[in-house]
């Protein structure tokens, strides 16, 4: 009974198209990182619209929404992250910067899975 309610709340967690906005803070990572290899593979790119997220599985599209100033983007799950507690969702450099959190450096965002 443990293992299924387990994964019952790992799957909610996660939600899928169509599921509840998650709302939460978003930081982003770029120059330090560019050029290394993601959890996926993948070679970081702090200027393409990629994210980090712990749950969410790789390739995923998500919408981030800027909740201070409701500019939002789209990306795409290549990494996981954030490690800091708190934190939701880490987004490339190109992606921070297309909602405006850049010299916030953390804000609270709404995330919506796209597929």
């Amino acid at each position: 009974m443990g293992i299924v309610l387990c994964l019952y709340s790992c799957c909610c967690l996660v939600g899928g198209p169509g599921s509840a906005p998650s709302y939460g803070l978003a930081s982003y990572y770029g120059a330090e990182f560019h050029g290394k290899k993601t959890a996926s593979g993948e070679i970081f790119n702090q200027w393409n619209y990629t994210c980090a997220h712990r749950d969410l599985p790789f390739g995923t599209r998500v919408k981030v929404t800027n909740t201070k100033n409701k500019k939002s983007v789209i990306v795409r799950v290549n990494d996981r992250g954030p490690w800091v507690r708190g934190r939701l969702i880490d987004l490339s450099y190109a992606a921070a910067k297309k909602i405006g959190m850049i010299a916030d450096g953390v804000t609270k965002v709404k995330i919506e899975i796209l597929k």
